[in-house]
């Protein structure tokens, strides 16, 4: 059994490094006591950091997301089983912020990744079929009004198709807030984390 009652894995956006999401993690722990938190670094190189796949080109390219899913389910296989979670998928649940959220999104959308639940900072679904296979998740997709990297009708498209297929998603569109994680974002998150998952 894991000694802690639930994980979260935060998975960062491109150039950066997991670390640099703990300080959310931080944030949260008092509101989410018996977690776990970790940051991994994502498995590709880049020259700023890491990166879950090439933006070289179009950065958006839906054969590259399918092209990082094997090194994605990988690396989150591996941290899963370290922590112990390998047979609690439901009490696991990815926060992912921008090229982070495309990945967690493109997860639990194809049906591979059956998880507690899952939250996204300014992120996007890539074109695909929507699987059925993961519709207990619960999804909260948070994005800036103001985001000039990844617009925020992103979100707003996502959380459509998402509830088409019959997932229940929530959706904050944040006035006058850019691509980042705002306070406001992120005590969002840690309400809904709260509410859906513990």
């Amino acid at each position: 059994m894991p000694f802690y009652d639930h994980l979260i894995i935060f998975l960062h956006g491109v150039g950066a490094s997991g670390a640099q999401l703990m300080p959310l993690a931080s944030s949260w722990r008092s509101g989410l006591p018996n977690t776990r938190f970790v940051a991994p670094d994502a498995p590709m190189h880049h020259r700023y950091g890491h990166q879950w796949f090439s933006i070289e080109g179009n950065p958006l390219d839906p054969a590259k997301i399918l092209r990082a899913r094997r090194a994605f389910d990988g690396l989150m296989n591996d941290v899963v089983r370290r922590e112990g979670f390998a047979d609690a998928l439901d009490r696991i649940a990815f926060v992912g912020v921008s090229q982070g959220a495309i990945v967690a999104l493109d997860a639990v959308a194809s049906g591979r990744w059956k998880i507690g639940a899952l939250v996204s900072f300014a992120g996007l679904l890539a074109p695909q079929p929507i699987s059925a296979a993961s519709v207990g998740t619960p999804i909260l997709l948070v994005h800036g009004q103001a985001d000039t990297t990844i617009p925020a009708a992103a979100s707003t498209l996502a959380a459509a198709q998402l509830r088409t297929a019959g997932f229940n998603v929530e959706l904050d569109v944040e006035p006058a807030v850019g691509h980042t994680v705002s306070s406001a974002g992120g005590q969002k998150a840690l309400s809904f984390l709260k509410k859906s998952f513990l």
